[in-house]
């Protein structure tokens, strides 16, 4: 071996050795509709407006560590109760990261738990925090497996339950008594962690039931209100609690390039707002359209993405990306997502390249 392959191997950890990292393909020249971004730029007013409020920026300084003009931005605009305050992110990746940093018991190891499949970075974050991570299947229709989930609090106490509020992959919205009887089993044993980075889309929320639930916390993200560029992520929970979160935050975590903009931009959220329902209103469109295409499986779907099942996911994902659309294939996150692809809901006429490309990879030979 030679002296770079000894040192890995003699201190980089084997989990992490044998893990990959985060692949994110390259898009240049595509339609791109694989992340479940806003399709929509600001109007060029605002765009102006927003370049002049950058430019007067101050690098050369740390941002302001407490952030607070921008927490009473976000409290105010994006439905914050009053009384709590909010914990920012380098999206929410950093804040699920954070989570598990905090939990994970230097003197028992501590389990992570979550419904599978779900976002990847609750397993990731988990392994790399030295928690356990525990996944419950979803039943067939992707809702919750309440006997299994139960089941599997009772066993391994979990510290943390992370529920994707609607959930991605799939995109459904859990029934919000499940929720609720999860937050109730895991009582002042566990946190339930409900992950609404699709509120916009979905307009459902746990937001308003803070004051009954204390072991909840409800975190968000602006990417896919249409900022996915500034990263910003942002969550909330009882006050005591969110202090405990504060100790593992990384000092100076948001730039000041995405405190300005976020700031800026939050002041008109009606724009932003009227490109949700935009989203929206395309998702219903497209939904039925797919839904009649033979052998095509299309689940129900609460975000501004669509998940559905094709014949040979690994062969349509490659026609469309001949005819330059790239989508996601679903099918090595877990078997029960098995020849699945999601596509994000675009513009009009980016759905409708899609699905024309669809039909076509779909016919006959």
């Amino acid at each position: 071996m030679s002296f770079i392959d000894n040192l890995i191997a003699n201190v980089i950890r084997d989990d992490v050795r044998a893990n990959s990292a985060y692949v994110v393909p390259d898009s240049s020249g595509l339609i791109k509709l694989d992340a479940m971004e806003n399709p929509y730029e600001l109007p060029r007013a605002l765009r102006e407006e927003l370049a002049r409020r950058l430019a007067d920026a101050v690098l050369n300084r740390y941002p302001m560590a407490s952030y607070a003009s921008l927490k009473e931005k976000v409290s105010a605009t994006l439905g914050i109760p009053a009384g709590y305050d909010v914990l920012l992110g380098n999206g929410s990746d950093e804040l699920i990261q954070i989570v598990a940093t905090t939990v994970a018991n230097q003197k028992r190891r501590a389990t992570i738990l979550a419904p599978v499949p779900a976002f990847v970075m609750y397993s990731r974050s988990a392994q790399f925090a030295g928690a356990d991570f525990v996944g419950v299947k979803l039943k067939p229709d992707f809702s919750l497996d309440m006997d299994a989930m139960l089941a599997a609090i009772a066993l391994h106490q979990p510290a943390v339950v992370f529920l994707a509020y609607p959930n991605n992959p799939t995109g459904n919205l859990f029934a919000s008594e499940d929720i609720e009887t999860i937050i109730r089993a895991l009582g002042d044993k566990g946190i339930a962690v409900l992950d609404e980075a699709y509120q916009p889309f979905a307009r459902h929320t746990f937001m308003d039931r803070l004051d009954e639930f204390e072991n909840l916390v409800v975190m968000r993200t602006v990417s896919k209100l249409g900022l996915a560029g500034i990263r910003l992520g942002y969550m909330t929970a009882a006050p005591q609690l969110l202090a405990e979160f504060e100790k593992v935050r990384p000092p100076y975590n948001v730039n000041v390039l995405t405190q300005v903009a976020a700031e800026f931009v939050l002041d008109h959220v009606e724009v932003l707002d009227a490109q949700a329902a935009s989203i929206n209103a395309e998702r219903e469109r497209l939904t039925p359209e797919l839904a009649a295409l033979a052998g095509v499986e299309v689940f129900p779907s609460a975000a501004n993405f669509i998940s559905l099942r094709v014949p040979d996911a690994a062969d349509v994902c490659a026609k469309l990306l001949a005819e330059k659309v790239l989508i996601k294939n679903l099918s090595k996150m877990h078997p029960s997502l098995a020849n699945c692809i999601r596509v994000t809901v675009s513009t009009p006429e980016e759905n409708s390249a899609f699905l024309n490309s669809l039909k076509a990879a779909l016919a006959p030979a």
